[in-house]
């Protein structure tokens, strides 16, 4: 990273403090429907936003200058970065009140990076990345394709991330003009009081836009089909999308904010007591860090009412995402099976479709399973009781045959005992830049399905 870049001092002062950035390679076209997806969310929200961007040099801006001209309707005010271009202050967006040019010295470090950031009363997003130097590419050199220009860094939805780096850019504008720096400051000091007073946006919406996006640019890219790179690049970057939502979600519950990692880690160690096959442990694996993104029908059945309510509140952040999400991505369609069944009941009572017995997935039987026992002994370990581990069990238990499926109660007992003589699990949070390897055939299908010469519920 070029020592005085933005996202050089963010990386810095995480280290700091302890905390990691999911930093990735991403390529031009991958940043291009990032971006395209987060603006077109500007056009469609009332909430008003600032907007810093930095496009490295003024012709990149001035590609997407009339673009710019739409948002500065829809925002309070939008900063452009680049290195100028003869021609881009005479643009008509250029000469809007509330559009800033601030021209970049070429020995400047930001103008070998590519941003965008968005904070508004309602919502926060981010893509921040430099792009790779000359030696960065090695032997096979600079790409003769525009499109496979490659990038290192990441995109987030993480409030303080957002803040902490646009504070850090609004330092960096001072440099070039002290009174917009001012001006810019004010505003984002007012936006962040704001912040949290109003109701969030929904950012479901933002997610599925930015899978959408990704999808079209994958297919109608020329290079569509060609470079295996390119389309791993988009594919990963659509898991991502979701896996980010998930963090937003866990993020925003102060009662259980470790929830997705803790699931995960337990239908992994359920999937191991139960012998089951390494593709579909890493099929729960996935579906345990992304349950929280399910319909939530039939939730209040198995879950403590703590939890409803703390899900009443996520719905009205516009946190919780639709039944539908997930099947944006046909990559993911078998993982959108199995959460949406999660709410389903042994006993036939639950929902979506009121399936019973061995009708229901079995991931689903199992996730269903552990985010409440995960659930239980969260709120058992934060009213104090003297057995958080066994109580949850025993709340398992009573439900064991109408809720639950007795078998996977039984073997949630032995399970339960390990980890009260010590066994500990490792709850380990997804590395969301690389979200390929989540994914190959053996997670997205259902190979017994065939054999069973019918169409699984799993597969609907």
């Amino acid at each position: 990273m070029l020592p005085g870049s933005i996202l050089q001092q963010l990386t810095a002062r995480c280290r700091q403090n302890n905390r990691s950035l999911n930093l990735g390679v991403y390529y031009k076209n991958t940043l291009i429907a990032l971006c395209h997806a987060l603006e077109d969310f500007i056009l469609e929200t009332e909430s008003k936003p600032i907007v810093l961007a930095a496009f490295q040099q003024g012709k990149w801006y001035l590609q997407e200058a009339d673009r710019y001209g739409e948002m500065a309707e829809k925002s309070s005010d939008i900063a452009i970065l680049a290195t100028s271009d003869t021609t881009w202050a005479a643009h008509s967006t250029s000469q809007k009140e509330n559009v800033f040019l601030v021209s970049l010295s070429p020995e400047d470090p930001v103008s070998q990076e590519w941003h965008l950031m968005i904070i508004s009363p309602t919502y926060t997003a981010m893509v921040l990345c430099q792009e790779l130097s000359d030696s960065d590419y090695g032997e096979a050199g600079v790409p003769e394709n525009d499109l496979e220009r490659k990038f290192y860094g990441f995109w987030t939805f993480e409030p303080e991330l957002v803040r902490e780096t646009l504070a850090l850019t609004i330092s960096h504008i001072g440099e070039y003009d002290r009174d917009l720096q001012q001006h810019l400051s004010n505003c984002f000091s007012s936006m962040n009081a704001e912040f949290g007073h109003c109701q969030r946006d929904d950012l479901n919406a933002v997610v599925t836009k930015v899978v959408d996006y990704l999808h079209a640019i994958h297919q109608d890219s020329p290079m569509a089909g060609e470079g295996r790179s390119l389309d791993d690049n988009l594919t990963s970057n659509e898991v991502q999308a979701y896996l980010r939502m998930a963090q937003l979600i866990d993020g925003a519950d102060a009662t259980n904010p470790n929830a997705a990692a803790e699931v995960a880690a337990l239908a992994e160690a359920m999937g191991q007591l139960l012998d089951l096959p390494a593709w579909q442990i890493k099929r729960l694996r996935l579906a345990g860090w992304l349950h929280r993104l399910a319909p939530l029908q039939g939730a209040t059945q198995v879950s403590d009412p703590r939890s409803k309510a703390q899900q009443d509140i996520l719905q009205k952040q516009g946190l919780l995402p639709k039944a539908s999400v997930l099947r944006v991505m046909p990559q993911l369609n078998a993982i959108a099976s199995i959460i949406t069944y999660q709410s389903e009941s042994w006993d036939g009572s639950g929902q979506p479709k009121g399936l019973s017995y061995d009708e229901i997935p079995l991931e689903s039987r199992i996730l269903s399973l552990m985010a409440h026992f995960q659930n239980c002994t969260v709120v058992y370990r934060e009213e104090g009781r003297e057995n958080p581990l066994g109580e949850a069990l025993g709340n398992c238990q009573e439900k064991a045959g109408t809720i639950f499926d007795p078998k996977l109660v039984e073997a949630l007992a032995l399970l339960a005992m390990g980890m009260q003589q010590g066994m500990t699990l490792q709850n380990v949070k997804p590395k969301i830049s690389t979200g390929l390897w989540l994914l190959d055939e053996s997670v997205t299908s259902h190979p017994f399905d065939k054999a069973r010469g019918k169409q699984s519920p799993a597969t609907l």
